[in-house]
């Protein structure tokens, strides 16, 4: 299985792909047991993840306005049917091992999570729909060398190492997404990554990726527009902290190839068993975003808070303050987003995920963005299911 950043993180209250699937408990057996799979190594697996949102103003377009993935106000979302097709590389091999990994997403996120270029344009034949499309959202090679134990080469479409939050919806603990990553982080790269222990508890990523297009991450839209991607992350001796530093920075695309920066860093700390903690900070900068020239900086700072109430109960608090200050991110014109989200997770079978959360946003910029613009602040109620197969 692949190693989200999330699934080893307490703001995860489960993890989706190491648990038992609906397949298991129907038939007995795992999806990655069919006839020609376990031969290979390969291992297939999935889940479907649905919800509904709730909008206190009840917008006439029934737009969330900042909130994307959940985007649409009181109307039922099929958000992600993703299935994954994976070989998980021997890290320990005294020889060369070859796997890899393909994800395909289907849902009102694939939206979201599409890159510009050919990759989900013209490899793929889009939906008709309004909302529901289609995301390869990884297909990548992964290499292991006898050379250095457990390092490893990934080489081709995969997800950031940048930030808390990620794509899988039964990898997170809220519904909703924070401004972080909604904004201020890229979603995938294409590129070459390389995954280096340094010592028992020190790992370093070091990779060359394509630059971003405009807002969207980028497949092969100015390939030459290469950037820089890496980061640190430290695991303590026991488990119970971890610290995870990533940045991203070249030239994009838009006019005169401007140098874009995003760095993130992900503080997690256990307090106890039950009780978990999450600090994040993100920050952001562009050359010329714009016609008007000069640079833009955006940068937040969220926080997680989750408590085990029972083994299969887990409330959680998101707090969140994410100020775009040149009004490049969020909307056109400069402001600090705020948003608070009360959350329950319950994991009644190994295979079934039900969350519940209660947000409020609020901005402090001049500009109106609720409520079709009418609104600085709005109340929404979320309520999601994930089955994982």
């Amino acid at each position: 299985m692949a190693v989200y950043m999330a699934l080893s993180s307490p703001c995860t209250a489960f993890a989706a792909e190491s648990a038992s699937g609906l397949y298991e408990e129907l038939t007995g057996s795992r999806l990655s047991e069919l006839p020609g799979l376990g031969k290979l190594g390969l291992s297939l697996g999935g889940w479907i993840s649905a919800g509904i949102t709730y909008n206190h103003h009840d917008p006439g377009n029934h737009s969330n306005g900042t909130v994307t993935f959940n985007d649409r106000s009181s109307e039922f979302q099929l958000n992600q049917f993703y299935l994954y097709l994976e070989r998980v590389v021997n890290k320990e091999s005294k020889r060369w091992d070859i796997g890899g990994r393909v994800d395909f997403l289907w849902g009102t996120d694939s939206r979201f999570t599409q890159t510009a270029g050919h990759w989900d344009s013209q490899l793929i034949s889009a939906s008709e729909s309004r909302f529901y499309d289609i995301a390869l959202p990884q297909a990548y090679v992964e290499i292991t060398t006898p050379y250095i134990r457990g390092a490893t080469v990934k080489i081709g479409h995969f997800y950031t190492l940048l930030g808390q939050e990620v794509v899988p919806s039964p990898n997170n603990f809220f519904y909703s997404h924070a401004y972080a990553m909604q904004y201020g982080e890229p979603f995938t790269h294409t590129g070459v990554l390389f995954s280096l222990p340094a010592g028992t508890s020190f790992t370093v990523n070091l990779g060359a990726v394509t630059g971003p297009h405009g807002i969207a991450d980028n497949f092969d839209r100015h390939p030459g527009n290469g950037n820089f991607l890496g980061g640190v992350n430290w695991l303590s001796e026991n488990g119970g902290t971890s610290v995870a530093a990533a940045l991203t920075s070249g030239d994009t695309d838009a006019r005169g190839s401007p140098n874009r920066t995003i760095a993130s860093l992900v503080v997690s700390h256990d307090f106890t068993d039950k009780l978990h903690y999450i600090i994040q900070f993100d920050h952001g900068s562009q050359e010329r975003p714009d016609a008007k020239g000069g640079g833009a900086q955006w940068y937040g700072l969220n926080q997680y808070l989750t408590y085990a109430l029972t083994d299969s109960v887990v409330a959680g608090l998101r707090a969140e303050w994410f100020r775009d200050q040149n009004g490049v991110r969020v909307a056109s014109f400069p402001a600090s987003y705020y948003e608070t989200t009360l959350g329950l997770n319950w994991k009644p079978k190994p295979w079934l995920l039900l969350r519940t959360e209660a947000r409020y946003d609020w901005s402090d910029g001049t500009g109106r963005i609720f409520d079709v613009g009418t609104q600085s602040s709005q109340l929404t109620l979320g309520a999601n299911a994930a089955v994982s197969f």
